[in-house]
């Protein structure tokens, strides 16, 4: 029967190649890096779709959403599939709509606006933008193969979110087009506040089809790399860094010992038992930031022009949820936590971490702007997993000392931490896809939701 629907949409595209059903292919395009969190592994291990489809226009969309909105097939998107919570992973077998294809740059407008398919890579927006001045607020440290549709739908912030914030901050999202699952599939634009509603929401409430996304004026940068004898020295200085609005930065990140001895392929620029704080700096505050560093105490072991994505090194590929993989690399036993600490008391949250769990927990720290201006320091920790009880007790305490932790061992949006308190994804979901057929398990509010209740709702 699901070959069936599969050859029914194949015909419907006019294009057998663009309906793939061989179970190694479906298997592949049904997986994302869900398996960073041991849990999520097990949890989402051999779960895929019936089929994948491969759209390669918004119409074609509308086309094959209508036929599984008809016949009741569940749908879900996917981008590049370097997301790590298993947004990509269909827990209700289905479609999946592969929308990689989709890779036009119809223009980047004067004022700095990227106007743009779901399927396009960050990497090629970020050079194609700095060709005509402009480069990317912030990326993901998978920029090489993540797409511009894959991070609105799932991802939420990164390199350059030190002084541009994330993705929902200062109007970084302009616009996009969704596509709703109903009888007859509608394109609704969505702009201003209005994004909120299908931002970070897994392609649970809309398929966006075509994306308006602000850049920044590019910077001529620099790497650098500073080792200091203690943790403790090495946040301070990287504080005072990131908080500074002198320093142009687009890259603060701190790495207790030792998470340095995992980066092998940059081996040669740490210092044996030595903190390591990274920079992307502009150029021509380099000098200056290597004499702060050598005033507080920091060596100076790597120093150089940043010439583009193929840059040796490239130190963001050691950043943000990078420097997880590295640790699975070196034992695949560590994992890790998302956090938020607090500014004011953040050295005392980190004395209390380190005196329950010592050595299983790894700081990691990322700098970023919030929305009202502040640079807070944020967390990628690399924890050592032993059991899901110990990983629990690692949230239920950073939560009970203040520390933000967005759940990255969970395989819904609420759980994750980055879901709207005011429920906009939910309502855009009731309005969009009242069947439930959008990346089905995925809003386990909507799921629990009495089915009269919605037909109400709906009404």
């Amino acid at each position: 029967m699901d070959h069936d629907h599969a050859k029914e949409l194949a015909l419907l595209l006019g294009s057998e190649s663009q309906v793939l059903t061989q179970p190694q292919v479906v298997q592949r395009l049904s997986r994302d890096f869900y398996w960073y969190s041991p849990i999520l592994r097990r949890e989402l291990d051999g779960k895929a779709g019936d089929f994948v489809v491969q759209p390669r226009t918004a119409t074609e969309i509308q086309n094959v959403l209508r036929y599984c909105h008809a016949h009741e097939i569940p749908v879900t998107t996917r981008g590049a599939g370097t997301g790590n919570y298993g947004q990509a992973v269909p827990l209700r077998r289905g479609a999946v709509l592969d929308l990689s294809g989709m890779e036009k740059i119809e223009c980047i407008e004067p004022g700095g606006v990227a106007v743009c398919e779901p399927g396009v890579r960050l990497g090629v927006l970020e050079n194609e933008a700095r060709k005509v001045g402009w480069e990317l607020r912030c990326y993901p440290s998978t920029i090489v193969k993540a797409t511009v549709g894959g991070f609105l739908g799932g991802g939420s912030g990164g390199i350059g979110s030190v002084a541009h914030g994330g993705l929902r901050d200062f109007k970084t999202v302009r616009a996009f087009e969704v596509i709703t699952m109903e009888t007859e599939p509608r394109v609704v634009r969505h702009e201003g506040e209005a994004v909120h509603e299908i931002l970070h929401a897994w392609g649970t409430n809309g398929i966006i089809t075509r994306i308006w996304l602000a850049l920044t004026p590019a910077v001529d940068w620099s790497q650098c790399v500073v080792a200091f004898d203690s943790f403790d020295v090495a946040f301070d200085f990287s504080e005072r860094i990131a908080v500074d609005a002198d320093w142009v930065k687009r890259l603060v990140s701190t790495f207790e010992w030792p998470i340095p001895s995992f980066f092998t392929p940059v081996k040669q620029y740490m210092r044996q038992g030595k903190a390591l704080v990274f920079f992307m700096i502009a150029s021509e505050q380099l000098a200056k930031l290597e004499d702060a560093a050598r005033q507080a105490g920091g060596e100076i072991s790597y120093s150089g022009a940043y010439s583009g994505l193929r840059n040796i090194p490239l130190l963001s590929d050691y950043t943000w949820n990078h420097t997880t993989l590295w640790a699975m690399r070196t034992d695949e036993a560590y994992t890790y936590l998302q956090c938020g600490f607090d500014p004011r008391t953040v050295r005392e949250q980190m004395r209390k971490l380190k005196t329950r769990f010592g050595n299983e927990f790894l700081f990691h720290m990322e700098f970023m702007k919030r929305g009202d201006g502040q640079v807070i320091p944020g967390a990628i920790p690399v924890v050592y997993y032993t059991s899901d009880e110990r990983l629990n007790d690692m949230i239920d305490f950073c939560r009970e000392i203040g520390v933000f932790v967005a759940n990255p061992h969970v395989n819904n949006v609420e759980g994750g931490g980055r879901y709207r308190a005011d429920d906009i994804q939910l309502l855009a979901k009731r309005r969009y896809d009242s069947k439930g057929l959008l990346n089905p398990g995925k809003m386990i509010t909507f799921e629990q939701e009495p089915a009269a209740a919605k037909s109400e709702i709906v009404a």
